[in-house]
């Protein structure tokens, strides 16, 4: 037999007190009496009623108190790398400060519409893999504030990528350098890849395509260019697509002489490549690295990379949707030479 689901109305009937005394006792406990609460809540118990129906409250109130975090890609992938979990502890931080609850969502989820009526707002952490969520994030009635990507009409918090990438190839790259890069996200594979002539994916919106066309310009301005033959795609930032891609490059024809890669974990892994091979780093092979992460920095010989604050990002979205700020905001970054570019 169905089991029938008491209402507020039905239990304080059968308690023989007003459905104030049950609404106090759950959800304002300074109203009552430590005894008297006590005893309410445990006649609740015995009848089987465990207290008002928390979606029908935020519905009524219109507040949940959670903030939803859209991620880019699974919450597997997502918490495993080092940029995205220091970025959700600037995120929770702020938000633990309030008092406000944190829900992660996957980015490769089929649509935002079952958590929508439950959440106060949402922060998207980088271009979700289903990018039915980003439409749908577009149209939304609440807040939402973008990190590391665009939607027209939301605040978001970048660094300028293009810039970033353009400083760090000008400081890699010598004239005459046979130059390969290894991106991320770049095209529609889930396979690591040469870019050939495939169409771009996402070229409005992906910092990705930011980094690319900064890299570019930076070749460009030395006379000479990258073609899609030595330009990867690398669909995760993840040891083993970069470790194939690193593989290929370093076994190409003719090998080259600078590889600027999108992000850290592909260049450690490049770098680890080519010391196995007995490669000499800056001599006979340098690599430029992108985020700034702890390993980067432990590194012989140190990684040059671009060094940005995740959690500081963390921090400043979930300020931003909190306060209802609706501006773009440019944080500074800072690039580190190191030792793997000469």
């Amino acid at each position: 037999m169905k089991k029938v689901k008491l209402t507020l109305k039905d239990v304080a009937q059968k308690l023989g007190v007003s459905t104030a005394t049950i609404s106090n006792a759950f959800n304002r406990p300074d109203q009552l009496s430590a005894a008297r609460r006590e005893q309410v809540l445990e006649a609740c118990q015995r009848i089987g009623y465990h207290g008002p129906n928390k979606a029908a409250q935020i519905l009524r109130k219109g507040e949940s108190r959670i903030v939803a975090l859209v991620l880019a890609d699974s919450i597997r992938y997502t918490v495993s790398d080092p940029m995205a979990s220091t970025f959700i502890k600037g995120v929770s931080t702020v938000l633990q400060a309030e008092q406000k609850h944190l829900l992660l969502y996957a980015g490769d989820s089929e649509s935002i519409q079952e958590v929508v009526d439950f959440v106060d707002g949402f922060i998207c952490y980088g271009l979700p893999r289903n990018r039915v969520l980003a439409e749908e994030l577009a149209r939304v009635s609440k807040p939402v504030v973008t990190v590391d990507f665009n939607l027209e009409t939301r605040p978001s918090i970048n660094i300028d990528n293009e810039d970033a990438c353009y400083q760090i190839a000008r400081a890699a790259v010598r004239e005459g350098d046979h130059v390969a890069i290894l991106g991320l996200r770049l095209i529609d594979s889930p396979n690591t890849c040469r870019i050939y002539d495939s169409p771009l994916l996402d070229t409005d919106s992906s910092i990705s395509h930011r980094r690319l066309d900064g890299y570019l310009r930076a070749v460009e301005e030395k006379g000479m260019t990258v073609d899609g033959d030595w330009i990867w795609h690398i669909p995760e930032s993840d040891s083993s697509f970069a470790r194939q891609a690193a593989k290929e490059a370093l076994n190409s024809n003719p090998r080259p002489d600078t590889i600027l890669c999108m992000s850290d974990i592909i260049a450690l892994e490049l770098l680890q490549c080519a010391l196995s091979m007995g490669l000499r780093v800056p001599q006979d092979l340098r690599i430029a690295g992108f985020d700034g992460i702890d390993e980067a920095s432990r590194t012989r010989p140190l990684m040059a990379t671009i060094c940005q604050s995740s959690e500081r990002k963390g921090e400043l979205s979930a300020k931003a949707l909190l306060s209802g700020n609706k501006e773009a905001q440019l944080l500074p970054y800072e690039l580190r030479r190191g030792e793997t570019i000469g």
